[in-house]
């Protein structure tokens, strides 16, 4: 299939193709006459980088997983390489967790504070508040 069918059947634009195999992260096969030229596997690897990113993992982080197809596996995530970036991202979102759970934290005492603040205090209400 050429570059335009890849791309409305992947759900993504020409423009995206050829930024992905600018990257190698898509191979670039060419026809006789020029054209770029693709192939289910192509697809394959496309949806996988999208179902990646979708879950918010980083373009660069997707070529563990794609080489892990490109190698015959039945997933891309079956591979060694791919499942130390599982890891990775793992670490990095429970750590992400950890620094909003604090600053919820915080928020919820200074929310406590200020109720209290409010509460005690005989300031004239503000003209925002209903």
């Amino acid at each position: 299939m050429r570059i335009g069918e890849l791309a409305k059947r992947a759900g993504t634009s020409t423009r995206t193709l050829r930024y992905y195999e600018a990257r190698g992260l898509l191979p670039a096969r060419r026809a006789d006459n020029g054209h770029r030229i693709y192939d289910e596997d192509d697809l394959r690897l496309l949806r996988e980088i999208r179902t990646l990113r979708d879950f918010g993992f980083e373009l660069e982080e997707t070529r563990p997983f794609l080489e892990c197809l490109r190698a015959g596996h039945p997933a891309g995530d079956s591979c060694p390489a791919s499942l130390a970036v599982y890891r990775r991202k793992l670490a990095e979102l429970d750590d992400l967790i950890g620094r909003l759970a604090d600053v919820r934290d915080t928020v919820a005492r200074q929310l406590a504070d200020a109720e209290a603040a409010a509460g005690e205090a005989a300031a004239p209400r503000c003209e925002m508040t209903p």
